[in-house]
């Protein structure tokens, strides 16, 4: 049986954006109790929207940050609203796994648990646990002997954090942001000097000694289709809807086929076009060296997205998109129209109608149509472009 291919979701064009892309489930999170605070997340009400885009794909919600005693009689109530439109519920801390239990609500157990063994792994399954999702800190065959076991998660692809299955303590000590209750402000991606006791600079030949590479299980995932593995993990609620579409594509294809070399190197290249620190297997064929550290000091995407402009009308029987150019857009240009209802669309702007005639460049303040699956009005529209090496 093909592992279930779990894709983030942190607004309605990502999520759209997982589910046309071939993703069976989607993971996201509402405004409180979740390890992403800053993504922009989802509301309650919104519940009964996610249900109609998802379709027959699965929903997972997390509720996964550290818990005090006076926020569970209102994770209690958030439960109660959620149970009817959710498959399961993401979380570790014994409060909320106790009322996922009260209420009979699934739940799988959030990697925030550190779970890295097959006892720990076989005490959350007796407490009714419908699957693990493991620590990051497990090499491949450690994963596959807990397979044997349990039901498990793993992440395949995303940013990795420094610190033991994301226990950080350094955003909030140096800016009250606790990465434990989805604050973090990433310090660790930040570049440092390195001085000793005496405050003599020591050369170092990365400043960023703290920011490790993205995951990237591609290289090596026949190894984990083979491992019992239930589901794979793409990291990412913070990231924008052309990154998750593009991550679920390739993964989709990998678990779908049988790769070759080459056509696995084509795919890390599609991987390359969106956000990265450059990539590594993480754990899993051993323990990380200086290798799997980042040199660089943003993203490594070779694409950017560069915001160009408004949808101001659709005409659905010619199926044609107008649009007030913002930003100057040229013929065969690869754009992305995101918006709440539109979801997600990827197209390229052919024959680019300006004044009644087909022009090959529009600039800044134009009013141009081209044609375009359906749109929406006030739909954001961008263009993506090569980044200069």
């Amino acid at each position: 049986m093909k592992p279930e291919l779990l894709a983030p979701a942190g607004d309605f064009p990502s999520m759209h954006a997982a589910v046309t892309s071939g993703a069976g489930a989607v993971y996201f999170g509402l405004q409180e109790f979740n390890m992403r605070d800053q993504a922009k997340n989802f509301r309650v009400r919104d519940l009964p929207k996610i249900s109609k885009v998802c379709g027959g794909v699965k929903k997972y919600v997390t509720l996964n940050t550290i818990v005090y005693d006076a926020e569970v009689p209102r994770i209690e109530a958030l439960l109660r609203k959620i149970r009817k439109y959710v498959d399961a519920v993401i979380c570790w801390d014994p409060s909320v796994i106790m009322l996922c239990k009260k209420h009979k609500i699934p739940f799988h157990i959030s990697t925030q648990a550190s779970i890295a063994n097959a006892q720990a792994a076989r005490f959350y399954k007796r407490l009714g646990a419908e699957r693990v999702v493991l620590a990051r800190e497990l090499s491949l065959k450690q994963v596959r002997a807990i397979a044997k076991i349990v039901p498990v998660e793993i992440f395949i692809h995303g940013a990795m954090c420094v610190s033991v299955s994301g226990r950080c303590f350094l955003s909030q000590h140096l800016f009250q942001r606790s990465a434990n209750r989805g604050q973090c402000v990433q310090v660790c991606r930040r570049p440092y000097t390195v001085r000793d006791g005496e405050g003599r600079e020591l050369k170092v030949t990365n400043h960023h000694i703290f920011s490790a590479k993205d995951l990237c299980a591609l290289p090596i995932i026949r190894k984990l289709k083979k491992a019992g593995i239930k589901a794979f993990k793409i990291e990412g609620r913070s990231r924008d809807a052309n990154y998750v579409s593009t991550v679920v594509k390739v993964y989709r294809k990998a678990i779908d086929y049988t790769l070759s070399k080459k056509e696995t190197q084509a795919c890390i290249q599609e991987l390359e076009r969106v956000y990265n620190k450059g990539f590594s297997t993480g754990f899993l064929l051993g323990t990380p060296t200086a290798d799997d550290y980042s040199t660089l000091e943003h993203s490594g995407a070779r694409e950017h997205k560069q915001f160009v402009g408004k949808v101001v009308n659709y005409y659905p029987k010619k199926e044609v998109a107008i649009i007030q150019l913002m930003s100057g857009l040229s013929s065969g240009e690869i754009v992305l129209v995101e918006g709440h209802t539109t979801g997600f669309i990827k197209i390229a702007a052919k024959d680019i109608w300006k004044d009644g005639k087909i022009v090959v460049t529009a600039s800044k303040g134009d009013l141009i149509s081209f044609r375009s699956p359906k749109v929406r009005r006030n739909d954001l529209v961008y263009v993506l472009r090569s980044k200069p090496l």
